[in-house]
């Protein structure tokens, strides 16, 4: 903390705090004896993120300073780390191995030590090609369990880049929610319904990231969203989507997956993060790409989308309007220009 130029009047107040506290165990209303806490921060505590922050950042330096990894439009990613869930990325094992030693070398110079049954190697591979087989990945000379898929906060990430299982898993969620409210608020007037659906039923998480998904699995999510609401408002199978979404004043399915598309773009292109800048630099890369096509349609013609990219980078550049609003109007200029409906915009 000393080195971050943390005040030392606020260094002094978290030593003696940490130096002092006491923990109990409390089951079924009886409490255990006292016991203190030597190491690691505070579980659920408002000041533990930035303190574990400061506590990892030399190894983020290191990970860093090591220039190895995968080179994205001239700038090294070797590492994505949130709190203490880190991810490692690199193009060749001997790469991987040599990010894995730093890591080993900063856990035992400050006392840590990772869990090598909770770590896995995943390798991806394009979508036609096959996997082969590769040497052993090894921490603390145990050998990693490899793995096609896995979730990192939530999501789930699989080896061929395809977002068919995490769209199977908000389903399943979805359904799961949607059941509940039906159950619990059955008695509840349309306006209480309504609210609920909108609340529960409408984060979709991590949607903005799926571009590799099959029309089936991206269809059964539709569905699965469509049928729990008319469910919840008790209205008959076969009735009509958006009629009974623009009665209820409610986003369809389709205007949500826009809005979400459109909400993280902007908020990666006004990110200060060095690894959201690059995914915001390349305009040809396949999300960019499926975003312009969710607010443009499959068919839309190639030239609509260049002038959505032209427009975001003018206005990134230039600074003078807000990134989110001038991407709102070059999509409704694009979508006027194709015939097509900008209402939802």
């Amino acid at each position: 903390m000393h080195r971050q130029a943390v005040p030392c009047q606020l260094v002094d107040l978290f030593k003696y705090w940490y130096d002092h506290q006491v923990n109990q165990v409390k089951w079924s209303g009886s409490f255990s004896e006292e016991y203190r806490l030597r190491c690691g921060v505070r579980q659920g505590g408002l000041s533990s993120p930035a303190l574990f922050s400061l506590y990892v950042n030399d190894l983020i330096d290191g990970l860093s300073s090591a220039r190895i990894g995968c080179s994205i439009h001239g700038n090294m990613i070797n590492s994505i780390s949130y709190a203490d869930d880190m991810v490692l990325l690199s193009p060749s094992i001997s790469a991987l191995r040599r990010l894995l030693k730093t890591c080993e070398e900063y856990a035992e110079s400050h006392g840590l030590r990772y869990n090598v049954k909770k770590s896995e190697v995943m390798i991806f591979h394009g979508k036609n090609s096959t996997q082969r087989s590769m040497p052993a990945v090894c921490l603390y000379g145990t050998p990693l369990n490899r793995v096609s898929r896995f979730k990192y906060l939530g999501h789930i990430v699989s080896g061929d880049l395809n977002d068919d299982y995490d769209i199977e898993r908000e389903r399943r969620a979805l359904s799961v929610r949607c059941n509940m409210l039906a159950r619990r608020f059955a008695r509840c007037n349309n306006d209480v319904k309504t609210t609920l659906f909108k609340a529960y039923c409408q984060s979709f998480y991590t949607c903005g990231l799926w571009f590799g998904y099959t029309q089936r699995a991206y269809n059964a999510l539709r569905i699965q969203y469509n049928n729990g609401f008319r469910m919840l408002l008790g209205l008959p199978r076969f009735c009509s989507a958006s009629e009974m979404f623009a009665a209820a004043r409610v986003d369809g399915f389709e205007a949500i997956m826009r809005k979400r598309a459109a909400s993280l773009m902007s908020r990666i292109r006004g990110s200060s993060n060095s690894i959201l800048k690059t995914v915001a630099s390349i305009p040809d890369c396949p999300l960019q790409r499926h975003w312009i096509t969710l607010h443009c349609g499959p068919n839309s013609k190639r030239p609509d989308g260049q002038l959505i990219i032209l427009s975001l980078m003018l206005s990134h550049r230039n600074g003078k309007q807000p990134d989110g609003q001038l991407l709102v109007n070059s999509m409704m200029l694009s979508r006027r220009n194709s015939n097509q409906l900008d209402g939802y915009l």
